[in-house]
């Protein structure tokens, strides 16, 4: 995918909203019903963030030497540490500063764009939360310093939780679209061993038992991601919960599709139709409107299952006929 572009006189904030829209519609559509005082900052930070990953992303882009420098000057000019004729760059080192982001977490979501560079592979879990840290972490306490929640420190892990699952989530569903693009395995490879399969069957793009059996592992890690990152929604401000939780609904229901194809994420990428994407935006709504509680809505609206479910063993399941474990 080719970099987004914008006209040098562009409003800032209308580009990196084009650029949210064309390239994210699931956090898209939850980011659109956050107050407009979160709406506006979310989509320059959705903006910048895309930005830099376009450029370990764009398939033009080959030369690992000049993916670093253009790594190097983003996140120069996001720190204000030199000019920049690039609106969504100068829009984010504004927010940056009125908002006081510990120029930490730029260095540390930017460092991660670095491993993609560098690294087309991870070895366990522990190797992958380096990256995750990066990838996603610093994007949740970024958010979090936005929202403006009245307990940081309570929310802050839950957010990271979230976080997390939602990339874990990307990798799951992306796991073709990483290899034919990008040459990059996200699966760690532990975990490919332990279910008796390889990095080579991986970007061999054919699913077998064993490869169904580390992504059917992996969902079921992820969704515990979900279940400790939906418990601290009640830490944001009231008027960001029903967002955040619509995101997580949507997000998590990548595994209804996962599932549905009987885990081959292989042969081509589950995605959501913009009609479903609206259907969860609807059920989600009505149970929120019934509870006001972030849990319950999750437990009722996503598709993913409950959290009980997930401390029971699976049953044996055939290939052919799997049993499946949803909230209707």
């Amino acid at each position: 995918m080719a970099t987004p572009t914008v006209d040098e006189g562009d409003d800032p904030v209308a580009a990196a909203r084009r650029v949210h829209r064309r390239t994210g519609p699931t956090f898209y559509l939850a980011t659109r019903l956050f107050p407009a005082r979160v709406r506006r900052e979310t989509y320059v930070l959705y903006g910048f963030f895309r930005l830099a990953d376009e450029v370990v992303d764009d398939p033009d882009r080959t030369d690992p030497a000049a993916q670093r420098r253009e790594l190097d000057r983003i996140e120069r000019a996001a720190l204000g540490r030199e000019p920049t004729d690039d609106p969504i760059l100068a829009a984010f080192a504004d927010l940056r500063e009125r908002y006081d982001l510990p120029a930490r977490e730029v260095e540390t979501f930017v460092d991660a764009m670095r491993m993609d560079v560098e690294r087309d592979r991870y070895e366990s879990h522990d190797d992958l939360a380096a990256y995750l840290r990066g990838s996603s972490v610093a994007v949740a306490n970024v958010m979090l310093a936005v929202m403006g929640p009245d307990d940081p420190d309570a929310a802050r892990p839950h957010a990271a939780a979230l976080a997390e699952a939602f990339q874990l989530t990307n990798f799951l569903r992306d796991v073709r679209e990483d290899v034919q693009d990008y040459g990059r395995v996200y699966l760690p490879q532990d975990r490919l061993a332990a279910a008796g399969t390889s990095d080579a069957q991986i970007r061999s793009l054919t699913c077998t038992e064993a490869v169904a059996d580390a992504i059917s592992a992996e969902l079921e890690r992820t969704e515990k991601r979900y279940a400790e990152g939906v418990e601290g929604i009640q830490h944001l401000p009231r008027d960001c919960q029903f967002p955040v939780l619509l995101a997580a609904v949507c997000y998590a229901d990548h595994h209804r599709a996962i599932r549905d194809r009987d885990y081959d994420v292989l042969s081509s990428r589950p995605t959501l139709s913009r009609s479903r994407r609206l259907a969860l935006l609807a059920r989600t709504w009505w149970h929120w409107h019934r509870t006001a509680d972030p849990v319950a809505t999750f437990v009722r609206a996503s598709s993913i299952p409950t959290v009980e479910t997930l401390s029971t063993p699976e049953p044996a399941r055939s290939r052919c006929s799997i049993r499946r474990f949803f909230r209707a």
